[in-house]
């Protein structure tokens, strides 16, 4: 069964527009499609393309961890309460955009405004955005490049742009989507830690804060990535198990702004079913 509850469009920082998304996974047999973009529903301001509605947020990690990213799946788009939740998000993010445009300033890149909200194709401006713009106007060699010299917490001092931004609670998030009538999955717990990424995952310090999370509001967790290891999601299977919590598949397609990620991924029918019934999908 191919399925796939992590993605996103152009409505974000994908490079695919929702309806090309679903039309390649009608094409593929898609038994589900998520559609999940950055802080706002955008692909589905038109009439649902055909996809489950999510969305991803960024919220806080709690003490000890550095990211903590949560998927909505099967929210309502237009949920009055989640739409002044993403509101805030949003403003969150435009301050934030503003600083590292100043930072820019102060080590002699002048970035117009408008014209890196040209490389936005709604209201959400992110640091790809920025990345691509630095790429096309020769100050790095591409987006990996940018990233790396001006626009994450650990580049270098003199190039450093990057700025953090506002992250909403982990219990606000939760009320929000389940209000909005979704389920709340962490995503990529891999990428919760900085240094598990180069270490691999403390399993036991997972495994405690997921017990926490579960009775705080948290209903499932992303154990198959697209991008884990076989280890990693044989072990994130087992915690998620072990923390009651529903089990999901997602890729993190962001089309060619990824081009190493495919879109879907395949699972047994026994692993996902839960999921989809809580969904009300079988």
């Amino acid at each position: 069964m191919i399925v796939d509850f992590h993605v996103h469009s152009t409505a974000s920082d994908g490079t695919l527009a929702p309806e090309e998304i679903v039309a390649s996974a009608r094409s593929r047999g898609f038994f589900a499609l998520a559609i999940t973009d950055h802080d706002n529903v955008d692909a589905f301001a038109c009439g649902n393309p055909g996809a489950i509605a999510g969305i991803e947020l960024s919220v806080e990690p709690g003490e000890g961890f550095d990211k903590f990213h949560l998927l909505g799946i099967g929210i309502d788009p237009v949920n009055s309460g989640l739409a002044m939740f993403l509101k805030r998000v949003i403003d969150g993010r435009n301050a934030r955009n503003r600083r590292m445009l100043e930072n820019f300033s102060r080590i002699g890149i002048e970035i117009d405004p408008a014209d890196i909200s040209a490389y936005a194709h709604g209201d959400v401006l992110a640091r790809p955005h920025f990345a691509q713009w630095l790429a096309k106007h020769g100050y790095a060699s591409d987006v990996k490049s940018a990233f790396d010299r001006y626009l994450l917490p650990d580049s270098p001092g003199e190039t450093r742009c990057y700025e953090e931004r506002w992250h909403p609670s982990q219990e606000a998030a939760f009320e929000a989507i389940h209000r909005a009538g979704g389920l709340c999955v962490m995503a990529h717990p891999k990428h919760w830690r900085r240094e598990w990424r180069f270490a691999g995952p403390d399993y036991g310090v997972a495994e405690r804060e997921l017990m926490r999370l579960k009775e705080a509001g948290l209903d499932g967790l992303e154990a198959l990535y697209q991008a884990n290891s076989v280890e990693e999601n044989v072990n994130f299977v087992r915690l998620a198990d072990r923390a009651g919590l529903l089990k999901t598949a997602g890729s993190d397609f962001h089309g060619a702004n990824k081009p190493f990620i495919s879109l879907g991924m395949e699972v047994e029918e026994s692993y996902i079913s839960p999921f989809l019934a809580a969904l009300n999908l079988v």
